[in-house]
């Protein structure tokens, strides 16, 4: 916690994204943010944002050290402040906590999350991004695994598609089961969402090479394809930048949202 004039401040919005550990859509270095509560206590300076605002002390954690807002402190402050994007990833990313174990869904556990942070909204009823925070919330789904997801998922929504499930699983050879990313049943098309990192890091190809990775992926493909007869897109983040290039993309495929 930091002493400044007029009380003392702690890491907050994007800054305490970091220190909790939520992964950032196109996060870069930038300024550290902190909260001060008061309506005083100097002013933001290169490499430092300060906010001011209401600090209750339940509001207030410590994280290896350093005093930070609380997990749905800073994902309310995200949703009212940070580009939609990065707000959904951050969302979607700490109610994931709370309501997925072992690919199990808590439904329950989620509608209970949006209920705290709808009252928190409520309460600050008139600041500065209140509407966009309360979208968010209603938006956020922990099942969700990725910020690339999360991000898809925004941008599938930005260019129409409104009943899209995410975590869809389909039966698999001998018993076994595919999850896909998000599947859009208004046009019987998979979607999944394609990093990287999972050809190039070793320890996510769970010591096989990538040119294994690879095909087993085509062979999961294919059987989804096969089994349920829907179209499946596979999609970087390149392609999720915007939604007109999403839309590009999916229209590459023959897959239109629906009028």
């Amino acid at each position: 916690m930091w002493s400044a004039r007029g009380g003392s401040a702690v890491v907050s919005h994007l800054s305490a994204a970091v220190v909790h550990g939520l992964p950032q859509y196109r996060f870069r270095a930038r300024e550290v943010e902190v909260t001060l509560a008061g309506e005083s206590g100097g002013s933001s300076r290169p490499g430092l944002r300060r906010h001011l605002d209401a600090l209750p002390a339940t509001d207030v954690v410590v994280i290896d050290g350093i005093s930070c807002t609380s997990l749905d402190r800073t994902v309310f402050d995200v949703a009212r402040t940070a580009p939609l994007e990065m707000a959904v990833a951050c969302a979607d990313a700490a109610l994931r906590r709370e309501v997925t174990s072992s690919r199990r869904f808590d439904a329950g556990a989620q509608e209970r999350w949006r209920q705290r942070l709808r009252e928190r909204i409520d309460r600050a009823a008139g600041r500065r991004g209140i509407r966009q925070a309360r979208w968010v919330v209603e938006f956020a789904d922990g099942r969700a695994e990725l910020p690339g997801e999360s991000v898809s998922r925004l941008q599938l929504h930005r260019i129409g598609f409104r009943d899209i499930s995410l975590q869809v699983p389909v039966v698999g050879p001998r018993g076994t089961e595919f999850f896909v990313d998000i599947a859009l049943a208004e046009v019987k098309t998979f979607f999944e969402f394609d990093g990287e990192v999972k050809y190039r890091d070793a320890a996510l190809r769970g010591g096989r090479s990538a040119e294994s990775v690879v095909l087993d992926e085509k062979r999961r493909e294919d059987w989804i394809r096969g089994m349920t007869q829907w179209r499946l897109c596979r999609s970087g983040f390149g392609d999720i930048r915007t939604p007109e290039v999403l839309a590009a993309r999916l229209a590459a495929f023959g897959v239109h949202p629906p009028r």
